[in-house]
């Protein structure tokens, strides 16, 4: 014999224990959706730094190149802590160093540094 209302309101309260268990999820798969952009950000930050410290004559003027078009397609969010280091001469690399935000873009960073790093020959000149 069934009992009177039965299992009536069984689905509602599994639902409530599980949202927790839910957003949780939701927000760990955010937050390494932010972790792989920034990897992707900082790669092309680097290779847009190396393409214009190519392009530029030595000195002073390549690591102003090289900075100012590694910082170039940043949003603010990433463009704040982001370091960018380019080499001298030679074989031309460059080192781009950013910041994973935590949750939303532009409001806390974790502590964690990504590297993006890219190299190319130097054009020469005639």
């Amino acid at each position: 014999m069934r009992r009177p209302g039965g299992d009536r309101g069984q689905v509602s309260i599994e639902f409530l224990g599980m949202t927790p268990l839910i957003l949780l999820t939701l927000v760990l798969m955010w937050q390494a959706v932010l972790v792989g952009y920034t990897f992707t950000l900082a790669g092309n930050a680097a290779d847009e730094a190396v393409r214009a410290g190519t392009a530029a004559p030595r000195g002073d003027a390549r690591q102003a190149a090289c900075a100012e078009a590694g910082l170039k397609h940043l949003s603010g969010a990433w463009r704040g802590d982001a370091s960018v280091e380019c080499s001298p001469s030679g074989y031309v690399t460059a080192d781009v160093r950013l910041k994973v935000p935590v949750l939303f873009p532009g409001v806390f960073s974790f502590p964690v540094t990504v590297h993006g790093h890219a190299g190319a020959v130097e054009e020469v000149k005639d």
